[in-house]
């Protein structure tokens, strides 16, 4: 949950308060512990734990790599989309003027209406993991007005036929907006991934070394990475409302294309 109230944050606290602070508390660990066991016991446990955490390490890096890969592939997806569901409206668009007529004048209207409203309202509401019903409004708009068009030969046909798959593609790729929107990471998962890492970082402080300041040094630069690729993790989770997120710009230069288009 603390990590989900993170990826709303601004970066630069993230990384403070998830990766500084909880480096800066790893650090501390081995001094708070030798305050309490003598050097002579934890020597005891160094060659034991050294072999098991070796083991600990490896599964907790397999599963935190993993998870790096699944959220930075979806976030990946999340931009491609965009950048598909602006390229379908572009052409769209340029379709309605070779259908013509009231047919093609109301599909233009529909899809530019379309585009404003998913930037106007449609990026808010994903930032919430909700979808906005005005756009989902303005898509069956843009259908309507693309059933009105009755084509009476070969190229007219071929214009519809066309026309429509690239409105599918467009609600397609608004789905899979929708779809990514609330994160992809469960809250099991968070859960493991949160768990593990105290886990593993707390597994160092069953070492003992002569240099006291090098073990801490050493478990802050492992505390380091480990929460850095949970930072990772968390900033990219919400596609479209974490520290980084996928902004409407290919949409909004849609738009902007259509006021040149527009102009005489």
């Amino acid at each position: 949950m603390a990590l989900s109230l993170l990826a709303t944050q601004p970066l630069w606290l993230s990384a403070i308060v998830l990766v500084g602070l909880m480096s800066f508390l790893a650090m501390a660990g081995p001094l708070l512990v030798r305050r309490y066991v003598s050097l002579e016991q934890l020597r005891l446990n160094n060659e034991v734990a050294g072999f098991k955490f070796a083991t600990v390490g490896v599964l907790y890096a397999v599963l935190l790599a993993f998870a790096v890969i699944i959220v930075w592939e979806k976030f990946s997806e999340a931009e491609n989309a965009t950048a598909q569901e602006a390229g379908a409206i572009a052409t769209l668009y340029r379709l309605a003027d070779g259908i013509g007529g009231n047919p093609g004048a109301a599909l233009r209207a529909g899809v530019t209406r379309y585009v404003r409203t998913a930037v106007a309202e449609d990026w808010p509401a994903m930032e919430r993991g909700q979808a906005s019903p005005a756009v989902t409004q303005a898509l069956s708009g843009a259908y309507a007005a693309l059933m009105t068009f009755n084509p009476s030969d070969n190229r007219g046909t071929a214009l519809f036929a066309e026309a429509l798959n690239q409105l599918d593609r467009v609600t397609q790729a608004r789905r899979v907006r929708l779809v990514l929107a609330p994160g992809v990471v469960p809250r099991v998962l968070w859960f493991i991934l949160s768990g593990g890492a105290f886990l593993t970082i707390g597994f160092t402080l069953f070492f003992g070394t002569e240099n006291l300041r090098v073990q801490a040094m050493m478990t802050g630069i492992l505390s380091f990475l480990i929460f850095s690729g949970l930072l990772v993790i968390t900033t990219i989770d919400h596609p479209f409302g974490g520290a980084v997120r996928v902004q409407p710009e290919a949409l909004a230069a849609v738009l902007e294309d259509f006021a040149a288009t527009a102009q005489p």
